[in-house]
């Protein structure tokens, strides 16, 4: 894994068209059976030799190294794959075009929970038959092998019984700070801040202060405390999220567990809250201080000031470790967000993958065979050991691994965004991990909430009066 892989891997990019354009396509019916073949002699790897299927995905780091290394697929199936990777918009309107036409053009599908598979549900196959049938091979470990909750927010949509995405990636947000800075001037911060600066242990508050602490004593190694990813884009609402979680409030009435089934019935909305209303008076103070061009950064800006020295920490993606390590090899610690009056949030940004419900016959199952393969143990330790991509792995067996576990303390590092496991591991832990509503109407709403909060960033805007204006808003789209 090599350090280019800082630039953003994320692009949660807003979806042109409306929610009703969507509600309007026709619904795509899964067969009523999976398929079977004979060829291959009995090895079930093997029965849909000869068949050439195509995966769209996002331009994500695990994609990257499976496009570069799909000889061991092919060895084992006899199936050709061709990958397409692009912008997160591009893959949405591909699939909105196929599964509107009763054709598969592509087959396995890179399902963002909130732009494909939310939406377009009835456009992805169940795969629990798949999984329960001995016609295949069998899905090693089972599902309890995956991390449980990526499984049910990146995996099922209103239907626990319902299985239309395996776990492919993982990104989430977490504590990313210089430990070479935070060492020389501990004992000076602890003297003047009243309290030990360890970043596993802050509160908001206390990241705050260490914050404006940096910028008004540590100008001669870094310029400022602290960055954000604050630009009028997707990387706004999510960092924001971050601290909404964390002060209590949150998106609509039930909360979290719209994160995970997702709902069609979220509750109201609740983003005027008093608790709401306090996270948007404490960010907007957080970016007073953060360095002046948050404001324009979305993550892979933000990424690019971390490893250019700019600034001491920041909340951003965990996966951006790879660049950081090449960076500041030895030299960057990593740590769950700060708690808040009600908890610790990290907003889970991880995507499984899918089969588009229109393919049909042996692309159907060499379809399953790849998404079995493609998230399996071995496929994913070998794509955290590429040189081209990569990521994290979202099998529970893959991080129990001896070779695994050493690279996390390794400096450098094998495998670096392993050394962000502790952090990552205790984000998932489902009082820790940050869910966005797994609503139809997410896209349009995520503008909303960015583009009101860039407002209030810039413009001095009213926290009161930009929360009231998102809930207003968000009220009407729900309606």
């Amino acid at each position: 894994m090599t350090g280019s892989l800082h630039v953003s891997r994320r692009r949660f990019l807003a979806l042109g068209g409306s929610v009703a354009a969507l509600a309007a396509m026709p619904a795509c019916s899964a067969p009523t059976s999976t398929p079977t073949g004979s060829a291959g002699g009995g090895n079930p790897w093997k029965q849909f030799s000869g068949t050439t299927i195509n995966f769209i995905s996002e331009n994500t780091a695990p994609s990257a190294a499976i496009a570069a290394d799909l000889g061991p697929f092919k060895d084992l199936t006899g199936i050709t794959v061709n990958i397409q990777q692009m912008e997160l918009d591009k893959v949405v309107e591909k699939c909105k075009l196929d599964f509107s036409s009763g054709s598969a053009q592509n087959h396995v599908i890179y399902a963002d929970p909130y732009q494909v598979l939310a939406p377009l549900a009835d456009g992805l196959l169940d795969l629990q038959p798949f999984i329960d049938s001995d016609s295949y091979p069998p899905v090693e470990g089972g599902l309890a092998d995956f991390i449980p909750t990526q499984l049910a927010a990146a995996g099922r949509f209103l239907d626990p019984a319902k299985v239309y995405a395996l776990p492919y990636d993982a990104p989430t947000m977490i504590l990313h700070y210089r430990v070479d800075l935070f060492e020389k001037y501990r004992a000076r911060m602890q003297r003047d801040l009243g309290f030990d600066p360890v970043p596993d242990a802050f509160t908001w508050d206390q990241y705050l202060a260490v914050a404006q602490w940096f910028n008004d004593n540590a100008k001669a190694d870094v310029r400022y405390g602290v960055g954000a990813q604050a630009k009028q884009h997707d990387s706004l609402q999510c960092d924001f999220s971050n601290v909404l979680w964390a002060f209590g409030g949150d998106y609509f009435a039930k909360g979290q567990e719209v994160g995970l089934l997702g709902s069609t019935d979220p509750g109201p909305v609740t983003v005027n809250s008093p608790q709401a209303v306090a996270a948007a008076t404490f960010y907007k103070k957080l970016i007073s201080v953060a360095h002046p061009s948050s404001v324009t950064w979305d993550w892979t800006g933000l990424g690019d000031a971390f490893t250019a020295g700019e600034i001491a920490m920041c909340a951003n993606w965990h996966e951006f470790a790879a660049g950081e390590e090449k960076a500041f090899p030895g030299k960057v610690g990593y740590a769950p967000l700060p708690a808040g009056p009600a908890r610790r949030a990290n907003i889970y940004g991880g995507t499984g993958i899918g089969i588009n419900a229109n393919a049909k016959d042996a692309e159907l199952g060499a379809a399953w065979l790849f998404v079995n393969w493609a998230t399996s143990p071995q496929t994913q330790l070998s794509s955290l050991a590429s040189t081209v991509g990569g990521g994290t792995p979202t099998r529970l067996s893959v991080y129990k691994l001896p070779d695994v576990r050493a690279q996390e303390s390794a400096s450098p590092s094998a495998y670096p965004n392993m050394r962000t496991a502790r952090a990552v591991t205790t984000a998932w832990q489902p009082e820790n991990i940050g869910l966005r509503p797994k609503v139809a109407q997410w896209v349009e709403l995520d503008t909303i909430i960015f583009t009101e909060l860039s407002t209030m960033l810039t413009r001095n805007g009213d926290p009161a009066a930009t929360m009231a204006a998102i809930q207003d808003q968000m009220t009407r789209v729900m309606q």
